[in-house]
């Protein structure tokens, strides 16, 4: 069987020039629309090929897939049957769609198969049992750890020796499109007496992205960095919604709470890691030595182009940073086997997310607090208003993908509009 990540693969399906969602990409994701109960199902181009309707034909009979696998409202089910399996799934729909083959594209079922993706609407991919978020990027530890501690110390000393995280809320995790609203908590500035209540005054985006386990572990068992991503299905688009002035009334000494948990935004497709395989590069040095069990060997880290855009309400999108997911200091497989070392046990759908991914450049930073520099240097918007933090009716959208050999393989976008706090 050809390649599935061949660059000189052609499908028969009509693919605007530019897409996301090229044969060489499919990515899987849960979608509904008005006759259809929500199942599973691959983006190519602008269409979405039905994979409860390709099974029931018998297009995947080889495969000896479970029965009615892909009807449901997650993809659980379908990536615990293990990175084998899906992607023979993956190369057998890469098959069906290639321009020489006729199968699909001359079968009476075709027009059941292909759905229109403008007509969908998208659900979350996965079922979040547990979400951890990290802070792996060095200039965005750097930049923060400038900003509020001492620009001469500014990584904590036990930066470079372990993948930072935390463990956040998974319930309020929504996909893209669900608009959210302004939260409301405690603040405290130097210049307070005591605290107050009310609004955020500094509601922020988070420019990340995270990945999704699909094999899981007993308690007390941990993985190896060779053994990472064995366990790791794909990775989404992710905004880590912040209120930077709640965040850092309450931090101390636990960590975020309801400076975080109200809100993330995650894209509905899943981008696999096979489909990533010709965009694997090698990170940043390393300059401290590791343990042992962060060792690891191979290129583990991927160039993917990131994007971040703010629109003003009744405005247009303003492109307000581009990094690079190759920036990360803490690799995947790094992060998965500091999160498990101890024996904590991982879930077929839980979510990793890299912490804000900021680049060495200024318009590389991945967070509005870096982009201003905690308001100090406020965003011009194209249409004359500034931005230090986001105001109500703004829309956050996130971009991401990757390009190589002619090919560009895409995440789609995360994107929401901050409503007014109820």
């Amino acid at each position: 069987m050809t390649n599935a990540n061949d660059p000189s693969l052609k499908t028969w399906v009509q693919v605007p020039k530019g897409s996301d969602f090229p044969i060489q990409n499919l990515p899987f994701g849960i979608f509904k629309n008005k006759r259809l109960s929500p199942r599973a199902g691959v983006a190519i181009g602008d269409k979405i090929v039905d994979l409860a309707v390709l099974q029931e034909e018998g297009f995947l009979s080889a495969l000896h897939l479970p029965d009615a696998i892909f009807l449901g409202e997650s993809l659980n089910d379908f990536i615990e049957l293990g990175r084998p399996v899906t992607k023979k799934v993956r190369e057998r729909v890469s098959e069906l769609l290639r321009e020489d083959n006729e199968e699909l594209r001359d079968h009476q079922s075709r027009g059941k198969v292909m759905v229109n993706r403008k007509e969908a609407e998208m659900l979350m991919p996965v079922k979040v049992g547990d979400y951890t978020d990290f802070y792996s990027s060095m200039e965005h530890a750097t930049n923060v750890g400038s900003m509020f501690r001492d620009p001469a110390n500014a990584l904590l000393p036990n930066w470079k020796h372990l993948p930072v995280g935390y463990h956040g809320r998974a319930s309020s995790i929504i996909p893209s499109g669900v608009n959210i609203h302004r939260p409301k908590g405690q603040y405290k500035t130097p210049d307070m007496d005591a605290p107050q209540f009310g609004p955020s005054r500094k509601m922020d985006m988070e420019l990340e992205m995270g990945f999704i386990t699909c094999k899981p572990t007993k308690l007390g068992d941990s993985i190896t960095t060779a053994e990472a991503e064995e366990h790791i299905f794909g990775f989404v688009l992710f905004n880590d919604w912040s209120a930077r002035d709640l965040q850092a009334w309450e931090y101390v000494p636990l960590g975020p709470f309801l400076g975080k948990n109200f809100a993330s935004s995650m894209s509905p497709w899943i981008v696999t890691l096979d489909a990533l395989e010709p965009f694997r590069v090698a990170g940043p040095k390393q300059d401290t030595p590791v343990l042992p069990y962060l060792a690891f060997k191979g290129n583990k880290s991927f160039d993917i182009k990131l994007e971040a855009y703010l629109k003003p309400e009744g405005g247009k999108d303003n492109l307000i940073c581009q990094s690079n997911f190759k920036y990360m200091y803490w690799n995947i497989a790094q992060q998965l086997a500091h999160h498990t070392v101890n024996g904590c046990n991982i879930n077929v759908g839980d979510l990793y997310a890299s912490g804000t991914i900021s680049g060495p450049t200024e318009d590389s930073f991945g967070s509005l607090l870096e982009l201003s520099w905690n308001g100090t240097k406020p965003l011009k918007l194209a249409d004359g208003t500034k931005r230090s933090f986001m105001e109500d009716g703004d829309t956050i959208t996130l971009k991401g993908y990757c390009e190589k050999d002619g090919v560009k393989i895409g995440f789609g976008e995360v994107t929401a509009t901050l409503l007014p706090a109820k």
